[in-house]
């Protein structure tokens, strides 16, 4: 992204200065209403099919060095092409699939500049992004994962856009989707520089959050809740998003701290 200067106008667009790279178009279609000379512009910079650098208002899905899901539009000889929110569609070259994709699926890539054509393209090759910073994490700290993709393990994710991470199958209490991003808390880190990772807080303070949000419900469905000791971990699991055996230890806890007590068919507050 880039804040220009527009410097003159023509009937396909209007010019703004860029630098060393000259003047750049925002073509006519695009210019906001009401622009005059001298105006600043919020603009995103790319290169078209001809090569040219041009301008857009338009602001793309993922900038260089995201990485981001996107959904193949249309496979050519030249490679794939993705939906990145442009007009111009983004590349992956058959080089950087990891596996042949076709149309209509949706793929996680990271977002680079070709060195040689200095066009912005997409590359399913994550590895050899991941891994290189040394970074060292906390156990039980807090981080940022996207979902990459699912193994016989579990779910391959990348960490605060650095590192790889994984998601034990046994260790997930909900659906999971390519793509997608959400918070989760260090295991370990293996030797190979890989994190294990989970999605609940570990240790007393999941308890603990946990507990409050079964009092929370209790108070606001009346002191009474069908979600007892023999509940089916399916409807624990929608309504609190954990195995049947921690939403058990929350509840002995509550029940020692004389906060409830189990009646036939659920548990009732203790006022």
């Amino acid at each position: 992204m880039n804040t220009l200067e527009v410097t003159r106008e023509e009937e396909r667009g209007i010019y703004l200065e860029a630098g060393t790279d000259g003047e750049i178009l925002l073509p006519i279609k695009e210019v906001p209403e009401e622009t005059y000379i001298g105006d600043m512009l919020d603009v995103f910079i790319y290169r078209d099919s001809a090569d040219r650098l041009i301008a857009t208002t338009w602001t793309p899905k993922a900038m260089v060095g995201d990485f981001v899901v996107l959904k193949v539009t249309q496979v050519t000889p030249h490679g794939a092409f993705l939906d990145w929110g442009l007009v111009k569609d983004l590349m992956l070259p058959f080089g950087e699939q990891k596996r042949k994709v076709s149309q209509g699926i949706n793929v996680v890539v990271r977002v680079y500049v070709d060195e040689e054509t200095r066009r912005i393209a997409a590359t399913a090759r994550l590895g050899r992004y991941l891994g290189k910073t040394g970074r060292r994490y906390l156990e039980n700290e807090e981080v940022d994962i996207m979902i990459v993709d699912r193994t016989d393990l579990g779910y391959r994710v990348v960490v605060e856009g650095e590192d790889w991470g994984l998601l034990y199958h046994n260790q997930i209490f909900q659906a999971l989707e390519v793509g997608q991003k959400l918070k989760a808390y260090v295991l370990e880190t293996r030797p190979d520089g890989k994190l294990d990772l989970i999605l609940q807080k570990p240790g007393p303070q999941k308890a603990m959050d946990l507990s409050q949000q079964i009092l929370d419900r209790l108070k606001q469905s009346g002191g009474f809740s069908e979600l007892g000791d023999k509940a089916d971990p399916s409807s624990i699991l929608a309504a609190y998003n954990v195995s049947k055996k921690t939403y058990k230890r929350a509840l002995s806890q509550l029940f020692k701290e004389r906060k409830i007590i189990f009646e036939d068919g659920g548990i009732r507050l203790v006022q």
